[in-house]
């Protein structure tokens, strides 16, 4: 009998391409192909790209030359794929490229490349699919593209306008995830709480009732399945109060990752996004007030063209009212094709690191102090990893991979993907630590 064909897979750039990876996976492995751990001896090499700045476009072209060097039949897919003109310039030999999202197109590559065999042993897949994040926990995204033209982007460039997924079709796939064990369910899209508008929060069937496409509704469905649900880049809409209400009774985790990018008002109208910060100030306070237990994460841009002393002293000063949980912090980069590229008054890169410092800096005076008024009280933890004595797991208050970790003793060794309730003794500047005190 003929051997199954190995397809050995790269994956870079953010949670939505993971989804991207997964699907492509799953459809391979439904069709009898292997998934190969290296390069070398497997029958094709699949790169999944990102192109989002220059810096990740150097990782994928690495990431392509190594595959080209240990294998030499490279298939790329991804947003770096959507412009395809560096690539074929650097590695002529690619035997194919297509943008983001473009699944049929990657199995068409594949089946030429090394066609399927089919084989009744090989071809079972579980019905939740091929995930690439651990079991207890899954990226779920509701839409692809943006309709948002910030200046310092190309996402819409690459991935399109918005195009959201009926309710239904998102409420299936969590069911099944659920159902296969999955604890948290991360919602991801390039913008959350535009969800719907495209196709004007239309109605679709789940179960007895109709679910519109619209943000709120969807995030109270899925609270009702009993896992941890986690909100991401979620731009803050006036309509993004009304799912605060369910953080607080508990249906939803008390997280919102808004990308709020900067505070000064200069600075947000040459980036092209909305720019009244000091009523957003008024809004998290009213936020904190109606769910207290609620965590911020954001993500900020230092050194954006035209970027002077005073807006970026406003931007700390911002942020210390703010007190944002959990940041990720950027220096501009210019990325082919943005309008930003244009813009008066490029900074310097040693300001933008001088910035970064600055506030990297000031952010982890505020997160120790945030994590500080948790000593002594009691968090679910959902477990991450174990070890002989310490196993590392994370709060309601932290994503996978980009925020801190809660690091927790017990008295019996606990399993990864267990939810249990911990005290907090200690904490340190992004860090929680603490001793299993309930199952």
């Amino acid at each position: 009998m003929d051997r199954a064909p190995r397809i050995s897979f790269t994956s870079l750039g953010c949670p939505k391409a993971l989804v991207d990876s997964e699907r492509i996976i799953t459809r391979l492995r439904a069709e009898g192909y292997e998934l190969a751990r290296k390069h070398d001896g497997a029958d094709v090499v699949i790169v999944n790209t990102c192109g989002f700045l220059d810096s990740a476009k150097q990782e994928s072209l690495s990431a392509i030359g190594a595959a080209m060097a240990e294998n030499g039949k490279v298939i790329v897919t991804g947003c770096m794929g959507a412009e395809p003109e560096q690539i074929e310039q650097a590695y002529p030999g690619v035997l194919s490229i297509t943008g983001p999202q473009q699944y049929e197109s990657v199995l068409d590559a594949v089946h030429r490349a090394s066609p399927p065999v089919h084989n009744p042993h090989l071809d079972l897949v579980p019905p939740q699919g091929i995930k690439l994040t651990p079991r207890h926990y899954a990226y779920l995204k509701i839409s692809e593209g943006c309709n948002n033209r910030c200046s310092f982007c190309i996402i819409p460039k690459l991935r399109g306008d918005l195009v959201s997924r009926p309710a239904a079709d998102v409420l299936r796939e969590a069911e099944r995830l659920v159902e296969a064990g999955v604890k948290e369910l991360l919602v991801i899209s390039q913008d959350t709480s535009a969800y719907g508008l495209d196709i004007k929060y239309a109605e679709s069937a789940w179960k007895d009732r109709n679910v519109r496409a619209r943000f709120l509704d969807l995030a109270r469905e899925l609270g009702e399945f009993g896992a941890w649900v986690r909100l991401h880049y979620v731009y803050p809409y006036p309509h993004v109060d009304e799912v605060i209400g369910l953080m607080a009774g508990g249906k939803v985790l008390p997280y919102l990752d808004i990308p709020f990018q900067h505070a000064s008002p200069n600075v947000l109208k040459a980036m092209r996004r909305p720019a009244a910060q000091d009523k957003t100030l008024d809004r998290i306070k009213g936020w904190r007030a109606l769910c207290p237990d609620l965590a911020l994460r954001s993500t900020f841009i230092v050194g954006f063209p035209g970027e002077t002393d005073d807006d970026f002293a406003y931007l700390l000063d911002w942020l210390d009212e703010a007190e944002i949980d959990r940041l990720g912090c950027f220096k501009y980069e210019p990325v082919a094709g943005a309008t930003s590229n244009a813009l008066p008054g490029q900074v310097p890169d040693e300001v933008k690191q001088e910035r970064w410092n600055a506030l990297m800096a000031r952010q982890q005076k505020i997160s120790a102090r945030r994590l500080k008024r948790k000593v002594g009280t009691r968090q679910q933890i959902i477990i991450d990893e174990v070890g002989p004595a310490v196993a590392k797991g994370r709060s309601k208050a932290d994503a996978p991979e980009i925020d801190g970790a809660v690091y927790v003793s017990s008295r019996r060794p606990l399993r990864i993907g267990e939810i249990v309730t911990a005290k907090i003794e200690r904490a340190d500047e992004y860090d929680l630590h603490g001793t299993v005190a309930g199952f």
